[in-house]
């Protein structure tokens, strides 16, 4: 998930600060109350607030900077299909981890969106890639983390 150097068209994804994140969906049971399944479906992950209030997080349970979105999109980095991605929720132009991004209706599919600085990401196609405000101005994107098959079923959200 490195930032570009080179070429006008990069992003930077790297602008909030590295924390752990481990999210257990596992087994299948826990997935399928937590997960998500069909195209636009989101689930948010923010382990000091309890959000949600009745996910059995762990003390192994890290949710980043800002906490974790959960989506269903369209990976564009391996063109598969309908497949779980996440984000972080801090805005990486706030760089603070109070500001998250919300899911607003968008003119075709859902897209993430400041409260504050009013920047629009797509979440759904682009791999959190600025598509409005000061983070396209700027070309910062949310920061992504990796959705990984577990041996028991189910899925870990991992950094």
């Amino acid at each position: 998930m490195a930032a570009m150097i080179a070429g006008c068209n990069t992003v930077d994804d790297e602008r909030i600060p590295l924390m752990p994140v481990n999210i257990s969906l596992t087994p299948d049971g826990v997935w399928n109350t937590y997960g998500i399944n069909g195209f636009g479906n989101y689930r948010t992950f923010i382990k000091d607030q309890r959000v949600p209030a009745d996910f059995p997080y762990t003390q192994r349970s890290a949710t980043g900077y800002g906490g974790v979105l959960l989506i269903c999109g369209n990976d564009p980095f391996t063109t598969e299909a309908a497949v779980p991605l996440a984000y972080d929720l801090a805005c990486p132009v706030e760089h603070d981890p109070e500001v998250r991004v919300g899911i607003v209706a968008g003119d075709l599919v859902p897209e993430a969106v400041c409260p504050k600085c009013r920047s629009h990401y797509d979440v759904m196609e682009r791999g959190g890639a600025p598509t409005a405000g000061p983070a396209l101005q700027e070309k910062f994107g949310m920061t992504r983390y990796k959705v990984l098959p577990a041996a028991m079923g189910g899925k870990i959200i991992v950094n």
